[in-house]
């Protein structure tokens, strides 16, 4: 109990500071209110302008999200030199080992629960707001916006922390600590994953009702990207019926795709695709990933993309040349990404949300919408007069195809592809099993191996003698 007490103490010194420090930081539009606060409790957001100040800081909200899955891909080559160089954590992840953090503290699992307890702080203030047909729009967006937000957090501590969704065990698997209050003394326990899901789920479907259609900013959720999350989130659960339900809703209100022919789009640039200010068309919801991969595929990064991947685009199709940079010698980057810069993106857009519904068409026995969903981003991809339209004759050549193309249009993207491995591996038909060498020894990952979801953080588990995953 003492050292539980101690640690509680030291978390909620931590936590406070780290709040304030990056409220401030992160608002300057907020520079007047704060500047007439005169001792730290007044430091409390308590206004509806205050709490929108806390969900548009952007570095706590829409930076840093998990991005250590992707090493554990088939989509990244790490040389033995190279990767004896990288730490702990990026070696372990990379082959699999069944301790990841060897007692250190993992900033996925940290910056995420930081960004949930920001949530709840919000929601929680909400509840002490008298709303009426003044400030009613307003209270509506905040409240839809910290839904989004902690939903959006759920689901990607779910894709890395607990099993894959299976319909006939998920009331018994282990999900995450579902935090639904500010109050950091609140016990942490591990919901059942069915519980998560349900959770999400209700958020998201409770903030499509509560945000506007377009948002001031793309770095704000809106009911669109709700809709598009929804769709991710079903597809995971293999509900295909609700996720290609979703997925269309999203698309009826937001289906611009871009052209790769683009003169905006230069592989003469680090970087192909413009800066965020600049914003690309397809994008619904701006998130960035994490900086702290050193063997990641990017130019920044030691590691490569996979050459079997690479080798999988045809010489017509841009992509080749838009997403990666060949340096010969087999080192390929990655440098593709849609946020423009150095950090992968992490949010949401309208390419993938194409692929899921035409999964789902697929999914469903509809092969003819299936491939004319596919078809119509295929045809975005290819130089101009290049591209000669996929064609399936049944269901499963259709998927088959649209799984093919997934993983050639997204392969940096979140975790899209460390999420596609799980899922799909529950069928025989593509399920994967990878294997990599380091320093003369084989490493393999079977389907459905127990590895394929990452501890929890020691520290954790020792304060609140929650259930570790067996590996």
């Amino acid at each position: 109990m003492k050292t539980k007490s101690n640690y509680t103490s030291c978390q909620t010194i931590l936590f406070l500071f780290s709040f304030y420090l990056l409220f401030i930081v992160g608002c300057k539009k907020q520079d007047e209110w704060l500047d007439v606060k005169r001792q730290k409790s007044d430091v409390v957001p308590k206004s509806l302008k205050d709490l929108q100040a806390v969900l548009d800081n952007t570095t706590s909200m829409n930076k840093n999200f998990i991005q250590l899955t992707v090493l554990g891909t088939d989509n990244i080559s790490v040389t033995d030199a190279n990767l004896s160089a990288s730490s702990e954590i990026e070696r372990n992840t990379y082959i699999w080992n069944k301790d990841i953090f060897n007692g250190q503290m993992n900033g996925d699992w940290t910056v995420s629960y930081t960004r949930v307890a920001y949530t709840n702080i919000v929601l929680d203030a909400l509840t002490k707001i008298v709303v009426d047909d003044r400030n009613r729009s307003n209270y509506n967006n905040v409240k839809g916006s910290a839904l989004f937000y902690r939903a959006f957090v759920f689901y990607e501590l779910l894709q890395m922390f607990a099993k894959p969704y299976d319909a006939g065990t998920a009331a018994t698997d282990l999900g995450i600590p579902l935090r639904q209050t500010s109050d950091i003394n609140a016990p942490s326990l591990r919901a059942n994953l069915q519980k998560c899901y349900d959770q999400i789920t209700e958020d998201l479907t409770l903030a499509i009702g509560l945000l506007p259609e377009t948002p001031l900013y793309l770095t704000r959720p809106s009911s669109i990207s709700a809709r598009a999350l929804l769709a991710k989130v079903y597809l995971t659960m293999g509900n295909y019926t609700l996720a290609g339900d979703y997925a269309n809703r999203a698309l009826q209100k937001s289906s611009t795709l871009v052209d790769f022919n683009s003169t905006t789009i230069s592989t003469a640039l680090p970087y192909r695709f413009p800066t965020f200010r600049a914003c690309i068309p397809e994008i619904i919801f701006y998130a960035e990933a994490g900086l702290y991969l050193t063997t990641g595929a990017y130019v920044s990064g030691t590691g490569n993309v996979d050459a079997s991947l690479y080798e999988s685009y045809d010489d017509h199709d841009l992509r080749k040349s838009i997403f990666y940079q060949n340096y010969g010698g087999g080192k390929v980057k990655f440098q593709g990404t849609y946020t423009g810069t150095t950090q992968n993106f992490s949010g949401l857009a309208t390419n993938e949300i194409y692929l899921i519904r035409a999964e789902c068409y697929a999914r469903n026995n509809n092969t003819t919408l299936a491939m004319a969903d596919l078809n119509t981003l295929m045809n975005k991809r290819y130089a101009t007069g290049s591209f000669s339209k996929l064609v399936a004759s049944t269901p499963e050549e259709a998927l088959t195809l649209i799984l093919r193309e997934r993983r050639k249009e997204l392969p940096f993207t979140a975790q899209i592809r460390w999420e596609d491995l799980r899922r799909l591996n529950k069928d025989s038909r593509y399920a994967k099993q990878l294997q990599r060498i380091f320093s003369g020894q084989t490493y393999t990952l079977p389907p459905n191996d127990r590895r394929y979801v990452f501890p929890i953080p020691d520290l954790e588990i020792q304060t609140y003698g929650i259930p570790q995953n067996v590996r």
